[in-house]
């Protein structure tokens, strides 16, 4: 089951968030050879999503972290969005976060 969690976005600004991918008994899991993959979407159904960069940051320790430019942030409309991260390797693909993105408007452009 994948872990849930929440996160801010504010519009215009350059967004960048650490997950750490632990298994069950909370040891870190080494990412050497995985991909990772993340989107958000207005909901489980929309067809249009916007792509969360997603970079393997610390293999040994199974660190992602996940970002988006501030020229991608201020195409974003503020409001709630879901989300989550997938982890791939070879064939077998995993979901390790979801949950839900706020994003908060901003002013100054």
């Amino acid at each position: 089951m994948a872990a849930y969690s929440e996160l801010n976005i504010e519009q215009y600004s350059t967004f960048n968030t650490t997950i750490n991918v632990e298994d069950p008994s909370g040891e870190a899991v080494n990412l050497y050879g995985y991909t990772a993959a993340s989107q958000m979407r207005k909901s489980y159904y929309s067809t249009s999503s916007n792509t969360l960069t997603a970079t393997i940051t610390g293999n040994a320790n199974g660190e992602i972290t996940l970002s988006m430019t501030a020229a991608n942030t201020a195409l974003l409309s503020p409001g709630r969005f879901m989300y989550d991260l997938v982890i791939t390797t070879g064939s077998t693909k995993t979901r390790v976060v979801e949950g839900i993105i706020n994003v908060l408007p901003g002013v100054t452009q």
